[in-house]
């Protein structure tokens, strides 16, 4: 999918999870000013997370050219959105070199613990940002998790 048309769902899930958990940009404190990059290693772009709460941004950018960023989140992509749906244990995923972290390591912390806190799971937000696609959306995701060996049960 070439990345302009990418731009605008994205836009629309940052807007949908800003609107269902403002919480979760505001309990970054310090760290809502500062942007992170989320590497999806097996997709050919990565994602900028800019999220100041008065206005988040989630833009995606050819990984040669993503701009600077204060900290770096690399993994796999099933990894990675699984660990903001809370379904993965940061710690395991880490220490077992499944999960690369560089740059801010306290302000992925506190992106981690914003994320653990929210009610009813980010990807439930993303999946309501699709309104009347949002059933399509929701058995994507779970189409995902299952060809990634991961059951909604999935430990």
């Amino acid at each position: 999918m070439p990345l302009p048309l990418l731009q605008p769902i994205l836009s629309l899930i940052g807007t949908q999870v800003a609107k269902a958990q403002p919480d979760v940009f505001s309990r970054l404190g310090p760290h809502a000013q500062k942007s992170f990059v989320i590497d999806p290693t097996d997709l050919p772009f990565v994602l900028v997370l800019k999220p100041k709460p008065e206005a988040p941004a989630l833009s995606a950018w050819r990984r040669d050219s993503a701009p600077h960023s204060h900290a770096r989140i690399a993994g796999s992509f099933l990894n990675l959105f699984d660990l903001i749906d809370g379904s993965l244990d940061g710690d395991a995923l880490f220490f077992s070199r499944k999960l690369r972290v560089t740059g801010d390591t306290e302000a992925v912390v506190a992106l981690r613990n914003a994320l653990d806190d929210v009610d009813g799971g980010v990807v439930e937000s993303i999946t309501r940002a699709f309104g009347p696609l949002s059933g399509v959306a929701a058995m994507t995701v779970s189409h995902m998790r299952t060809l990634g060996g991961r059951g909604r049960n999935h430990e």
